[in-house]
């Protein structure tokens, strides 16, 4: 059992057990004794060359292009199949009878079941197509003449059409597209090139019936344009000198209406100039009297105003000398007031100023120390994080320790301390053996009974008596967290001598 799936372009077409005639879907499941078949969909053009007779007896070759292919839309009840795929229990139940005789695809598939390749199934579909598509075309164009050809191309379009299609119905195949392209002679036939030479001889001997009548119309009508505009100028040169003569007698009388205007107007302006000259004398005479009038007035004034006038300033003197005194003592005072006002407002100013500067001093230092705080906060922070990292990188903070008194040199500073206190002294040498011949009395092993298990306890049971040793001869203690507690009474046996032997501690 397998499932089959058909391309865009494809079906399937399944025949076997459960299946009456044939089965066309797109996918299904294809049980054991079930055939499945792929078949394209897509058109094909079929192009031909026929020779055909009118009803005349006309013989002409008919050049035709069909677009032929699978009617997809008539699917008749396998539709509903190739929607809902049925489930491979119905197949196996048989509920699956729905194969419809109307359905297009199934007669396609039943053109092609003939053929099992692919390639000869092409050529049988491609010889029944084109023996439909010749037979018919013959049989309709034997029944038409040919100006019934030329003159109804549509309808014959339609009629090839339709005679085509009823004959492919039966195979499940539809024309989507007819082209009937231009007609030809045959071998022996000259009647298309006869007609296309006429048409030509024709259509050449009107275009030089068109090109004389065209000649013609142009030289009668140049004609009548060179006498319209030699009648047209004459007239137009009649009616300017008209016009001329009717302005000079217009402009002779306007000339002599101008002199007789210019005399009345000389004699209404030398009147005008009379009369306003002695209208002139005599306001000149009525001036001159009332100036004389008005002259005497103002003596008799002035006269009377002398004395008031000096007893007038006199007043207004020593008004003027009391009012000087009070606004200078008034312009003192202010002066006074003004220089105090400055002073205070100076001081003010300056105080303030000085404060303002000592307050923004503070807060600068005081966000700089704030920055500072928070670059080492920033910096301690990423040294803890880095230690960390390390602690977590060299498995704990004993291992982060000893890293740093490697990298610090603190063991060379301890050697050299050791160093220094035992300088020009006769030095300690202590030796341990705590392996298994630690009884012998003697400082090394044999080499053969001793693995490695008690090489590492051996190590470690020297460091005990190791750290009391260093205590007592420097006095510097070593971090219990490190190598653990000093012991209160030794584990070990030692030896004390100044002999041969490792020396742990001490100047060689």
């Amino acid at each position: 059992m397998s499932y089959k799936i058909a391309a865009p372009d494809e079906y399937l077409a399944i025949t076997g057990i459960n299946i009456k005639n044939v089965l066309i879907t797109k996918s299904a499941w294809v049980w054991p004794f079930q055939r499945c078949t792929r078949f394209s969909v897509q058109p094909h053009d079929y192009a031909m060359n026929m020779q055909a007779m009118t009803k005349e007896k006309l013989q002409f070759l008919l050049p035709v292009v069909f677009t032929i292919g699978p009617d997809v839309n008539a699917r008749g009840a396998n539709a509903k199949v190739l929607e809902h795929p049925p489930a491979p229990q119905a197949h196996l139940a048989g509920h699956v009878n729905s194969e419809d005789q109307g359905d297009a695809l199934m007669k396609y598939a039943m053109l092609l079941a003939d053929s099992t390749d692919q390639k000869k199934g092409a050529q049988y579909l491609e010889n029944i197509v084109k023996g439909i598509i010749e037979g018919e075309t013959r049989v309709l164009v034997s029944s038409m003449t040919m100006e019934e050809i030329f003159t109804e191309r549509e309808e014959f379009k339609r009629r090839i059409f339709r005679n085509i299609q009823g004959e492919l119905d039966q195979f499940g195949l539809k024309i989507y597209n007819a082209n009937v392209k231009e007609l030809r002679d045959a071998a022996d036939s000259t009647y298309f090139q006869s007609l296309s030479q006429k048409a030509h001889e024709g259509a050449t001997n009107q275009a030089r019936i068109d090109v004389a009548d065209a000649q013609l119309r142009g030289n009668v009508g140049e004609a009548e344009r060179h006498g319209q505009q030699e009648r047209q100028i004459a007239k137009i040169n009649a009616e300017t000198a008209v016009q001329k003569t009717d302005r000079d007698v217009e402009r002779a009388k306007a000339e002599a209406n101008l002199s007789t205007q210019k005399t009345v107007l000389n004699r209404d302006v030398e009147i005008a100039r009379i009369q306003a000259t002695r209208a002139t004398e005599s306001k000149d005479e009525d001036l001159k009297r009332e100036v004389q009038v008005k002259r005497a007035a103002a003596e008799l004034e002035r006269l009377r105003a002398t004395d008031l006038v000096k007893a007038t300033i006199a007043r207004e003197s020593k008004q003027q000398e009391a009012d000087a005194k009070a606004y200078e003592m008034e312009a003192e005072a202010r002066a006074n007031f003004e220089k105090s006002t400055k002073a205070t407002d100076a001081s003010a100013y300056k105080t303030k100023i000085d404060a303002e500067a000592w307050s923004h001093a503070a807060i600068k230092n005081a966000e700089a120390n704030l920055q500072k705080k928070l670059k080492e906060a920033e910096g301690m922070a990423a040294m803890a994080e880095a230690y960390a990292r390390m602690s977590e990188a060299l498995g704990g903070p004993a291992g982060l320790l000893q890293y740093m008194m490697i990298e610090k040199g603190t063991y060379i500073e301890l050697a050299k301390a050791n160093a220094a206190a035992v300088n020009g002294m006769q030095p300690k040498i202590s030796v341990w053996n705590t392996g298994a011949e630690a009884g012998s009395g003697s400082g090394s092993s044999n080499g053969t009974g001793q693995d490695s298990a008690a090489t590492m306890r051996n190590v470690y049971q020297l460091l005990p008596p190791l750290m009391s040793t260093i205590h007592e001869q420097t006095g510097i203690t070593l971090p219990e967290w490190q190598f653990g507690r000093l012991p209160g009474n030794e584990v070990a046996r030692r030896d004390h001598h100044h002999g041969a032997g490792p020396a742990v501690n001490g100047k060689d």
